[in-house]
């Protein structure tokens, strides 16, 4: 079986390494070459387009940034739904909107293309662990087809539904990531006000019921100064914009949703976009 590979940014490199790892063989595109030598390194094989993985690959996996971004490698001439072949499988693992994963599965159906919304959490240290979480959502029996595939990139794999149905998981995924980010940032803000010793705060949140992943992740590099991204703030307001849509959509005002992807925003408005979740320390740590 012939897998092809789009996107091989700081997710989608470190999970197509791992299905390479695993002995499957790849195609791979990537906007920027250079993101791509290591998996060329490790024996996969270059493609010059999104068309030419399509049409030589027996299932398409995509990860790329923006709805605009999944929109423009599915549709079109030179677009997935149009050379894939009949019989493939499209596996859509970016955050997206819910309603055009629909439009894919549909579009996919008229040609003989089956296509799964996969989207994936587990930051970028989930990705190079294989142990992300990643929710799907499409046929059934074209996710069970497609299960070692999956495993090969992650630990907890759970099929969520229809089409869109992994996306809609991804966006209650994101909704308390960035909630809890939030307030573990805020938990050491508070602690340096008071003059606390921030690894002790931490060794005491961390043992009781304030533990969280965001905890265990974001404090240590908070401590160090470290800001880069395991996931882009842009990236998470993208998400949080979504999740607001479709929130409205089902009639919901949800606080702590609107809260933290306006202090997220805030960030991007000072040119902050490319750093990691954790840099939120930032809005305090210069009062």
């Amino acid at each position: 079986m012939k897998i092809g590979f789009i996107g091989t940014g700081v997710m989608g490199g470190a999970m197509a390494l791992n299905l390479i790892k695993k002995g499957y063989s790849l195609n791979v595109f990537n906007r920027t070459k250079s993101k791509a030598q290591t998996l060329l390194d490790n024996g996969a094989i270059w493609k010059d387009s999104v068309k030419d993985v399509a049409n030589s690959s027996d299932v398409i996996i995509s990860i790329v940034s923006f709805p605009k971004d999944v929109e423009q490698i599915y549709f079109g001439p030179e677009g997935i739904l149009e050379n894939a072949q009949r019989g493939s499988i499209a596996i859509d693992m970016a955050t997206s909107d819910p309603e055009l994963d629909k439009k894919i599965y549909e579009q996919g159906k008229k040609s003989g293309i089956a296509a799964l919304d996969a989207p994936v959490s587990g930051g970028d240290v989930g990705a190079q662990k294989g142990t992300l979480c990643i929710m799907v959502g499409g046929d059934e029996k074209v996710y069970e087809e497609v299960l070692p595939i999956l495993k090969a990139m992650g630990s907890t794999i759970v099929y969520q539904g229809g089409a869109g149905a992994g996306q809609q998981c991804k966006m209650a995924n994101q909704i308390a990531l960035a909630a809890t980010a939030m307030g573990v940032v805020e938990a050491f803000a508070f602690a340096d006000k008071a003059g606390l010793d921030r690894e002790k705060v931490f060794k005491i949140l961390s043992s009781g019921g304030a533990d969280s992943w965001q905890l265990e992740a974001y404090a240590p590099r908070i401590f160090k100064k470290d800001f880069g991204p395991g996931f882009y703030i842009k990236l998470l307001v993208k998400d949080l914009s979504i999740a607001k849509s479709e929130a409205k959509l089902m009639g919901l005002n949800l606080q702590a949703l609107n809260l933290s992807d306006s202090l997220y925003q805030g960030l991007i408005d000072e040119g902050m976009g490319d750093l990691g979740m954790q840099a939120l320390i930032k809005l305090f740590e210069k009062d």
